[in-house]
């Protein structure tokens, strides 16, 4: 069987990663902590944050290299129930409503191109429920990208490796034009040094957990990373790809993301990146450019990227409802191979739901609401670490995290005191989140019975 190679694993992180987000959360974060100085320091954070994640991920992927990854991981430490809740949560809001997400932001953005395919073109209206064309458009995209999925995993990285390239040379590109504004504007010149001039008066008012809170756009931009854990019974060499490919495609990314970050604080200004229209901060610097053409550039870019995003989330989240199917955790024709040895049942009932939530229009509320479990899910698997060291001290452990237990230790705080944060302030989000996660608790037991 062809497997996953260390380009294909770390190509398929950087694809995952990869969305719209990059081009547009920049502008609530600046809402939220009003000062380019706490808007930079929120992505390097989250650079921080996600490497530290990565490393001990890469630990319990070399361990234990099997379909479903994280699923497995949590599985193994604490058992099946919690193993359960987490694939329970991916399929009911994380993954799909990702996908669904993503799909319609690539229409929408077609939209730019070809109005008739906008979200302003509504189709159907039946009080406040509304179909638009970006919806059809976006559902489309999913079932194009699911059944190309049906064939061998090798096939599904060619398709992300040619759109992760193409998006990786995008943010190059829109890098490289701001770059050529910074230096080609003489009031830039004068007077950039935002970092510094602008940060302090501005924020008197900022406490460490407003900035948390602030947080949840640039992390939600930088996940997925994890996906690759979910195809890791199809990688070439695991105990050495699997760590290589969180470390590189997570650090390449991120890296990406501060740049073109440091390209917008020093492009714009801190007013015209917290009112850009629609949020749309890299439309805004590319029609500073390229004046009125720099909208329908952004748009094509963000048609790559998001394109490219969906395959990667479609390609790996059906392996978890594979494995899961596998252990009697998930309707049992999920388990099934086709003749490419790719899971395409699992792969069309994710389709199935994620069509669902597009056409619903409530995938935005759901994805606001599992930024929380999002992070509880990471923490405990982090945690994972030091309780499978403890369960399994014999198991074979081709890579060890770095600066074990420090390292571990330090994500699991700062994780902690985000989480805690988003309970204070976004409690509108973050129970609602919560309940999603705890509703899968009797379906676990009705399961059980069953089986």
């Amino acid at each position: 069987m062809k497997k996953l190679n260390l380009l294909d694993s770390t190509m398929l992180i950087m694809g995952s990663m990869i969305g719209s987000g990059i081009f547009i959360v920049s502008a609530q974060i600046a809402r939220d902590v009003n000062s380019i100085f706490y808007l930079m320091l929120a992505w390097i954070v989250t650079a921080v944050l996600t490497i530290l994640a990565a490393l001990s991920y890469g630990e319990l992927a070399a361990m234990m290299p099997k379909a479903g990854g994280q699923y497995v991981y949590l599985k193994e430490a604490y058992g099946k129930l919690f193993g359960f809740l987490y694939g329970w949560t991916l399929f009911t809001v994380i993954q799909t409503g990702t996908i669904a997400a993503v799909a319609v932001a690539f229409a929408k953005f077609a939209g730019v191109i070809f109005p008739s395919v906008s979200e302003k073109n509504i189709l159907l209206q039946i009080g406040e429920f509304k179909i638009h064309a970006a919806q059809l458009v976006g559902i489309l995209v999913i079932w194009i990208l699911t059944c190309s999925n049906f064939r061998n995993v090798k096939s599904g990285a060619l398709v992300q490796n040619i759109f992760t390239f193409s998006k990786i040379i995008a943010l190059l590109f829109v890098i490289a034009a701001g770059v050529y504004y910074i230096f080609t504007n003489d009031f830039i010149i004068q007077t950039s040094n935002p970092l510094i001039s602008q940060s302090f008066n501005q924020t008197q008012n900022l406490t460490l957990g407003i900035f948390c809170a602030a947080l949840v756009g640039s992390i939600f931009s930088a996940d997925a990373w994890n996906n690759i854990t979910f195809t890791a019974g199809e990688v070439e060499k695991p105990e050495r790809n699997l760590p290589l490919s969180l470390l590189l495609g997570t650090g390449a990314v991120l890296v990406l993301y501060i740049v073109i970050n440091l390209i917008y604080t020093n492009a714009l200004s801190l007013e015209e990146i917290k009112t850009a229209d629609s949020d749309r901060v890299g439309t805004l610097l590319l029609q500073k450019v390229f004046g009125v053409r720099g909208a329908d550039l952004m748009a094509i870019f963000i048609m790559i990227s998001t394109f490219g995003c969906v395959n990667g989330l479609t390609l790996s989240g059906a392996r978890v409802y594979y494995a899961m199917a596998k252990d009697k955790l998930f309707l049992s024709t999920a388990a099934s191979l086709n003749k490419n040895n790719s899971p395409q049942k699992a792969l069309i009932m994710q389709g199935v739901w994620a069509s669902v939530l597009a056409l619903s229009g409530s995938y935005g509320d759901l994805l606001d609401y599992v930024v929380f479990a999002v992070l509880l899910f990471y923490i405990l698997t982090v945690a994972g670490v030091f309780v499978l060291r403890i369960k399994q001290p014999d198991a074979i452990r081709p890579y060890k995290v770095f600066a074990y237990p420090i390292l571990p230790a330090i994500y699991i705080i700062m994780a902690t005191v985000i989480c805690v944060s988003l309970l204070i302030y976004k409690p509108n989000y973050t129970y609602p989140g919560l309940a999603i996660v705890l509703a899968g608790i009797p379906v676990y037991f009705l399961l059980n019975r069953k089986n």
